[in-house]
């Protein structure tokens, strides 16, 4: 018998065998200053391309104030307790209502955190005769949430809707076979490659397949479809989601999530996310502040179309000079290059330390071993100076890489 941490310090996973290298710089750096499009990395200034404030809000001064009054009249304790038992406000409620509205829908439910939201929701959406059908490419935290269906569950290839169909014919014959129901989920937008969910292909097939869609729009919400609304606007098929989720941590700038459908649905949820029943309430500051942001999406347009101004002239930059951008039409904005794990590492030192960028870097497991994915994530607050800056900086980098000269650097790092 095997000490239980004997594993564990031997084998350290495919990302944690690169600590001793990457920890502090490449991984959990320090990012300083005010949230914006250039903050300080390692006492430089640096274009900042890896913060999901999207329509620049963190340092929106009207945020601001509204985040520091509702703190000194409120704190950050109140209200103390779960939703269920102590933790309940009429500004809760109305922040859930206007979320509901804005989203057209009859009913939403805040939860404290996106990640562990949707882990919970899929939980308790599902029972053990049910079967989920989930895209390939979906987030972290609908595959922890798939983890614990004690069903069955299939995986379709992704944003494939004939691979979606076969896997709804099989899903169709067990949920027959155990009497019981399908899930299909998908994303909004994929946010490591930037491509909106087929969306209205799925919900197509609702004519021919009885099944529910849940819709993960995290970063939809706020940058697509009217006033911000979503992915389902922008492809006109809202009314087809059924369980609609986003988080207020990338276009809204701050902490906590919500879902929103019928009222029956979201009743449920309440009295059935683990996640939340035994969970504190969101703090009061959260909402107030939650309120405020939501209300400047619906009232102040030029914050998206200011947005997309940069978005366009980022990704039409790149793709002018040459760089693969694979098939992005969101924000989020990757960049494909081919290489390892050093040479990524020996590329973003570069870019952090002689061309002033900071982006995040995608290598293995997360995306095919020999490829680095550059994701860049364009806000309000960038600047088309900034975007002349990076371009001019990517390409210069690409031009090593091909010469190979990151791998002889990286050679000297492992």
């Amino acid at each position: 018998m095997k000490d239980l941490f004997e594993r564990i310090v031997k084998d350290k996973g495919p990302l944690g065998k690169w600590a001793k290298q990457a920890e502090g710089y490449y991984v959990f750096p320090k990012l300083e200053g005010e949230i914006s499009n250039r903050m300080k990395f390692n006492g430089k200034e640096v274009i900042t391309w890896s913060i999901n404030d999207y329509l620049g809000l963190a340092n929106h001064p009207e945020v601001r104030k509204v985040d520091a009054e509702a703190a000194k009249e409120y704190g950050m304790a109140y209200p103390m307790g779960a939703r269920m038992m102590s933790g309940h406000t009429k500004f809760h409620e109305q922040l859930e209502q206007e979320l509901a509205d804005f989203e057209e829908k009859e009913a939403a439910y805040l939860v404290n955190f996106g990640y562990q939201g949707m882990v919970s929701a899929i939980d308790a959406l599902v029972s053990k005769n049910d079967v989920i059908v989930y895209d390939m490419d979906a987030h972290a935290c609908i595959i922890d949430g798939v983890r614990l269906h004690p069903g069955k569950r299939f995986t379709f290839k992704h944003n494939d809707i004939d691979s979606l169909e076969k896997n709804l014919q099989r899903a169709t014959k067990i949920a027959e076979e155990h009497n019981g129901g399908i899930l299909v989920i998908s994303e909004g937008v994929f946010g490591m490659r930037g491509e909106q969910g087929k969306l209205k292909e799925i919900i197509d097939l609702k004519k021919e397949y009885n099944f529910r869609l849940l819709v993960d729009d995290a970063h939809g919400f706020g940058t697509l479809g009217k006033e911000g609304r979503g992915t389902g606007f922008e492809q006109g098929v809202q009314d087809g989601i059924d369980v609609y989720f986003a988080t207020f941590a990338k276009s809204m700038a701050g902490i906590g999530a919500f879902f929103a459908a019928d009222k029956d649905i979201i009743q449920y949820l309440q009295y059935n996310m683990r996640s939340q029943m035994f969970a504190k309430s969101l703090p009061m500051p959260m909402v107030k502040g939650a309120l405020k942001r939501l209300d400047m999406l619906r009232t102040m347009p030029e914050l998206k179309e200011k947005l997309w101004e940069n978005v366009n002239a980022l990704q039409n930059g790149l793709k002018d000079n040459g760089f693969d951008i694979g098939k992005t039409n969101t924000c989020v904005t990757p960049v494909f290059l081919e290489g390892d794990i050093p040479e990524a590492m020996a590329m973003v030192n570069d870019l952090r330390e002689n061309h002033g960028i900071f982006c995040s870097i995608v290598v293995y497991p997360v995306i095919p071993k020999g490829m680095i994915l550059l994701r860049l994530i364009p806000t309000t607050s960038h600047t088309l100076e900034d975007v002349e800056i990076t371009i001019e900086s990517f390409s210069a980098i690409r031009t090593k890489l091909e010469k190979g000269i990151y791998k002889r650097i990286a050679a000297t790092m492992v």
